[in-house]
């Protein structure tokens, strides 16, 4: 880290990431001193509670504990979650750790925002909103100095609004180069999990035809000719990490046309004209407008079954209930900057046994931009992720790319090298 800053005289040196650095210096703004900026808990045992009960990171612990909890404790690690705000509302993991790290006061109900305590990865990832490690003394807070920690915000998958925010905790193995995106990935399925449970909450209707107040529903049409519509109802708030959370999930695999038909309504929200939804659909086939009503009547017939509250307009046939797709989550989490876990989310091209025009569009459309945004902006770590997708593994624009960015002494330049000579032969062959 180079000379540590004396922070109690305000003065902020050289020789510190500007991350870090820009932190300290916020923290000096707000008057806070590094050996008394303390996140003693400041919430009774029902305040914590009445917290817990309304944060929707609740409904989620179960797949937290899944994808996060269950291995902590292998590698000396605790899992804190907390709220917008930065308090702590939920910590698991190593006991002896947990122990440890209640000397700097990071125990349930604590106030753990930069507001309060200064550096730290879950009050800063908060302040930037975006995922980030700060190692032992980066804190801004003497007392956290022992530990390191890495944070990434969760949000809401239909706002985008800050939920709250993950936090792993302990030694050096907290900021391994691998615990970043392992966090990121777990975040990506997590807002996916929240996109899921809260289909069939009731939200505020922006202004659509009568009937759009019904549940929405999740369309999957990535990396697979069957799409899937999944929605469930309402889960009860679990205790803690790991409890059940009942509710009752839907899960309908569709047929191909379905599939199509349901991905290009959802794409074009204000509605397709009979003849131009044929048109997307097939290619100058005889009868295609007969043929689409006839199939619409079937899609209909089976959603009352499946999904009775997903309905489908006419003239112009639109969506009347709120569906969103994986695809279109895909392209908001890259026009986000957040690239790692654009790329988590993304299963495979849309729809890739259908031959449909409009299908084809938005297949182009979808890969495209992940290309194109992940070639401009990713860090090599994500573009060499990318590279190895079936998307990019005949790609050598995307691998000589890689190359470029990977330092001199990288011991991945040798396979990166490799897979160009491979992809130069197959050519030349």
């Amino acid at each position: 880290m180079g000379d540590r800053t004396d922070l109690r005289s305000g003065a902020v040196q050289a020789g510190v990431r500007r991350l870090v650095r820009e932190s300290w210096q916020r923290s000096i703004s707000l008057r806070l001193d590094p050996l008394t900026a303390q996140a003693a808990p400041t919430l009774s045992a029902d305040e914590l509670e009445r917290l817990r009960a309304r944060n929707p990171l609740a409904a989620v612990l179960p797949v937290i504990n899944t994808l996060l909890v269950r291995h902590a404790s292998e590698f000396g690690l605790i899992v804190a979650v907390a709220d917008e705000s930065g308090r702590l509302l939920w910590i698991d993991g190593d006991s002896s750790v947990r122990t440890r790290a209640e000397d700097m006061y990071f125990v349930v109900g604590a106030d753990w925002s930069e507001a309060r305590v200064g550096t730290s990865a879950p009050g800063t990832a908060l302040a930037l909103d975006h995922g980030i490690q700060i190692q032992r003394a980066e804190h801004f807070n003497q007392l956290a100095h022992p530990f390191s920690c890495t944070a990434v915000p969760i949000h809401d998958p239909v706002t985008g609004a800050v939920l709250g925010v993950i936090d792993i905790t302990g030694g050096d193995a907290a900021v391994a180069p691998q615990t970043l995106p392992l966090v990121e990935a777990a975040v990506a399925a997590l807002e996916a999990e929240l996109r899921i449970q809260s289909l069939s909450a009731p939200r505020p209707a922006p202004a659509r035809p009568s009937g759009f107040t019904a549940p929405g529903i999740l369309l999957n049409v990535l990396g697979s000719d069957h799409g899937a519509l999944h929605g469930a109802t309402p889960a009860s708030t679990p205790g803690g990490f790991g409890a059940p959370v009942p509710g009752t999930r839907h899960s309908t695999d569709l047929s191909p046309r379905h599939a199509e038909i349901l991905l290009l309504l959802a794409w074009h929200r204000q509605g397709l004209s009979a003849d131009r939804l044929a048109g997307l659909l097939s290619d100058e086939q005889p009868h295609a407008v007969e043929n689409l009503r006839a199939e619409m009547v079937r899609l209909r017939r089976a959603l009352t079954v499946s999904h009775p509250q997903l309905r489908i307009g006419s003239r112009p046939y639109r969506l009347e209930t709120s569906v969103d797709t994986d695809a279109g989550r895909v392209l908001r989490l890259l026009a986000r900057g957040a690239h790692r876990m654009a790329l988590a989310a993304y299963r495979g091209t849309v729809l890739p046994g259908s031959a449909a025009p409009g299908v084809a569009e938005i297949r182009l459309e979808v890969g495209r931009r992940l290309r194109q945004t992940l070639l401009s902006d990713a860090s090599v770590e994500v573009l060499l992720d990318y590279a190895r997708t079936e998307d990019a593994a005949w790609d050598t624009e995307v691998w000589q790319a890689c190359l470029e960015l990977l330092p001199a002494r990288s011991p991945q330049r040798a396979a990166v090298v490799a897979n160009l000579a491979r992809i130069e032969a197959e050519l030349c062959a």
